[in-house]
C-alpha cells in the first residue's frame, strides 16, 4: 500500500516501543480497491498516556483522550491515533457513553460499522481482516460488522453511511443489513440536519445514486418528509410516464454530478400534490407547482442549516425550472441580467433534466435548451450590459436632469431593459438623451 512516510514511520515507531500499530477503516478499504487515500487513521494497542511517551519529541495534540485519540503533527502534517477500545453504550444514538480501551484489535474492530471499513494493516504485520471485509469489498457487498440493529442503533447517522457507499461505490447492500436500515429508518430523526446533509450530497452525486433512491424511498422520506406524498403519486399527465417520485430521482439522475443541481432536481415538483387541479377531460395539472415547490425546498433546506448559498441557489433553480425557454436573444439577455449566467445554466440544465425524465417525445425539446445554454455563453462572454451598474450613465449624470427621487430608479431601469432588448445602445449620450425624454414623458 501507498502509505506516506510520516505514516510509516509513525507505525514503526510504535511498533520499536512494543505496541501493535496499524492503519484502519477507509484508508485500507480505498487501497484495497486500487483508490489512493486521503487520510490515514492510526489504531493501536498503546493506551493514550503511552502514545504520548513514544512521540514526546514531536508536536502531541490530545485531541479526544476520553476517547482515547491523540494528534500528531508529523512533517507538518496532523495524524490521529486512536488506542483500541471498546465502547459502552449510545444514549444519544450518536456517541458512546464511555469507553474501555483494551489490547485486543479483535475487540476494537468488532465495534466498528462494516466489514469493508474494519481492515487493518501494518507494513510489519501485513493485512489483518477478522470480519471478512476484503471478501465483501472483493464481491461488491456493503455488510454490518455484527448485529445491524446494533449497530444503526448506537449510531443512526451510519443508515445513511451505508446508502452513500453503496451509491459512490457501487455496493450492493447485504440483505440482513439492508432490511435492518429500513427497520430502523426512524432513528434518523436522533441526527442532526447537518450531519445528514453531509452524507445526503454525497450520495446524490454518488454513480449510482438513482438504484439508491428507488430501493430505498422510505428512508428518503424519513429524512426529507416532503418526499413522502410523492412516492406512488401518479401524475395522470399526458407529459409523464413515472411516478411523481420515480421522476424526481430520474431527473436528479440526469443532472451532473453537482450537489446543488441534483439537490434541487430531487425537490424541484415536490409541490405538486398540493397544487394539483383537473381539467374537463380528468388531465391533472400543476399551474403553481414551481413556486410551491421552491417554498417546500426552503423549508427542507432550513431544517439541514444549509449554508444561505446553497439554499438560495437551490431555491432559484425551482422555482424557474417551469418557465419555457425562448430561444432569442432578447429572452437569454433578460435571463441572465435576472439571475446571472451560472444560475441561468443551472436553470436551462434542470429543463433538460426534467425532459429527460417524461415522455419521449418531451425529450425532442433537449437538443433547442442545449442551444440556448451555448447562445447564453457566447453572449456573456461578450460581456454586455446586463445590470444598472454596468449602464454608461448613473444616478449621478441624473442629477443634472431631476432631484433626487424614486424617478431615477424608475430611469435607470427603463434604460437598462433597453440595453438589454437591443432597442437602445450603452452609450452615454445617447442614455441621456433617451433619460431626459423618459423623464419629459413622466
Amino acid at each position: 500500500m501507498n502509505i506516506p512516510n510520516s505514516v510509516t514511520s509513525i507505525l514503526r515507531s510504535l511498533e520499536a516501543a512494543g505496541y501493535e500499530a496499524y492503519i484502519v477503516g477507509g484508508c485500507v478499504r480505498d487501497s484495497l480497491m486500487g483508490h489512493q487515500p486521503h487520510d490515514f487513521d492510526i489504531t493501536t494497542s498503546a493506551l493514550p498516556e503511552e502514545t504520548m511517551s513514544v512521540f514526546s519529541d514531536m508536536q502531541v495534540i490530545p485531541t479526544g483522550l476520553k476517547h482515547g485519540t491523540v494528534t500528531v503533527l508529523a512533517d507538518g502534517e496532523p495524524v490521529e491515533i486512536t488506542t483500541y477500545r471498546v465502547d459502552g453504550d449510545y444514549a444519544d444514538g450518536r456517541h458512546p457513553d464511555e469507553v474501555h480501551f483494551t489490547r485486543s484489535l479483535a475487540e476494537d474492530v468488532a465495534r466498528r460499522d462494516f466489514t469493508m471499513n474494519g481492515i487493518a494493516y501494518s507494513p510489519m504485520r501485513g493485512l489483518t481482516d477478522h470480519c471478512g471485509g476484503a471478501e465483501d469489498i472483493r464481491r461488491g457487498i456493503i455488510r454490518c460488522i455484527g448485529e445491524p440493529d446494533k449497530r444503526f442503533g448506537e449510531d443512526a447517522l451510519r443508515i445513511l453511511r451505508a446508502l452513500r457507499f453503496s451509491s459512490v461505490l457501487g455496493f450492493d447492500i447485504e440483505e440482513k443489513t439492508a432490511d435492518s436500515i429500513r427497520r430502523n429508518r426512524g432513528l434518523l430523526s436522533q441526527v442532526s440536519g447537518e450531519r445528514i446533509l453531509v452524507e445526503l450530497q454525497k450520495l446524490l452525486c454518488g454513480r449510482n445514486a438513482a438504484m439508491v433512491l428507488l430501493a430505498y424511498p422510505e428512508v428518503f422520506a424519513e429524512v426529507i418528509p416532503e418526499l413522502a406524498p410523492c412516492i406512488g403519486y401518479e401524475q395522470n399527465s399526458r407529459y409523464h410516464c413515472l411516478t411523481l417520485y420515480e421522476h424526481l430521482v430520474r431527473a436528479a439522475e440526469n443532472t451532473p454530478p453537482d450537489e446543488g443541481l441534483r439537490l434541487a432536481m430531487l425537490l424541484h415538483d415536490i409541490g405538486k400534490p398540493l397544487t394539483r387541479s383537473e381539467d374537463d377531460s380528468g388531465e391533472s395539472h400543476y399551474y403553481t407547482h414551481a413556486e410551491k415547490s421552491a417554498e417546500l425546498a426552503e423549508q427542507a433546506l432550513d431544517r439541514f442549516h444549509c449554508s444561505n448559498a446553497l439554499k438560495a441557489r437551490v431555491c432559484e433553480i425551482i422555482r424557474y425550472h417551469g418557465i419555457v425557454p425562448e430561444d432569442t436573444d432578447k429572452f437569454i439577455r433578460r435571463r441572465l441580467s435576472k439571475h446571472g449566467a451560472g444560475t441561468f445554466r443551472d436553470i436551462m440544465l434542470a429543463h433538460i433534466a426534467d425532459d429527460s425524465a417524461k415522455i419521449a417525445s418531451a425529450k425532442e425539446r433537449i437538443p433547442v435548451w442545449r442551444a440556448i445554454i451555448r447562445r447564453a455563453e457566447e453572449i456573456a462572454a461578450d460581456q454586455p450590459c446586463l445590470s444598472v451598474k454596468e449602464l454608461a450613465i448613473n444616478g449621478k449624470d441624473l442629477l443634472k436632469l431631476i432631484k433626487p427621487s424614486p424617478l431615477m430608479g424608475e430611469v435607470l431601469d427603463h434604460l437598462l431593459n433597453g440595453v438589454i432588448d437591443g432597442r437602445f445602445n450603452n452609450d452615454h449620450d445617447e442614455l441621456m438623451r433617451l433619460a431626459e425624454e423618459y423623464i419629459r414623458s413622466k
